[in-house]
């Protein structure tokens, strides 16, 4: 996984932004891994929508607290690549550590679920059955019987009265 990520801010009030574009490798993509999402450290703005924040306001109140966090999340696999922005809090120093350290946040707990699929080895079972001995040993005499039928007298076997019973009448109505 590559992470590459920008902070630009302009003179004067305005607000920096964090851009960021995230790449999967392309054995990652193979190893199909549900996309990964942290909570990063980097606080959630008020009015995020607004480009400044001018002095005594927002974030730049000497009482703010953030109220949450931003979410970052690794790309899905199938797209392998996503690109973000989030806008960051003015701060009169330009430091944004929180940016680095979520992000390495990220690739730690990425990397150990790659870690955990990739040791999941690919394999391939085949199988097959055949007639089991006890049903073949049932059939074994009827087939035996049917081939020495069509052997020695062709057609009787067509012709074999499955029924156990000899065939050709009642012999006791013949005989009175």
């Amino acid at each position: 996984m590559k992470i590459q990520w920008k902070i630009k801010k302009k003179r004067g009030n305005f607000r920096p932004s964090l851009s960021y574009h995230i790449t999967l490798e392309d054995f990652e993509k193979q190893l199909a891994i549900h996309a990964v999402r942290i909570e990063s450290q980097i606080p959630v703005i008020p009015r995020a929508h607004e480009s400044f924040c001018l002095p005594g306001e927002n974030e730049r109140d000497p009482n703010w607290s953030p109220k949450g966090f931003h979410l970052i999340q690794v790309p899905y696999f199938k797209t392998g690549e996503v690109s973000e922005f989030i806008r960051l809090p003015f701060r009169e120093s330009g430091d944004y550590p929180e940016v680095e350290a979520s992000f390495r946040a990220l690739r730690q707990k990425y990397e150990a679920k790659v870690s955990e699929a990739y040791g999941q080895s690919p394999f391939e079972l085949t199988g097959g059955l055949e007639m089991s001995r006890a049903t073949g040993k049932k059939v074994a005499a009827r087939v035996t019987a049917d081939r020495l039928l069509t052997l020695f007298a062709p057609g009787s076997a067509d012709k074999a009265d499955t029924s156990g019973e000899a065939s050709g009448g009642d012999f006791t109505k013949m005989a009175g």
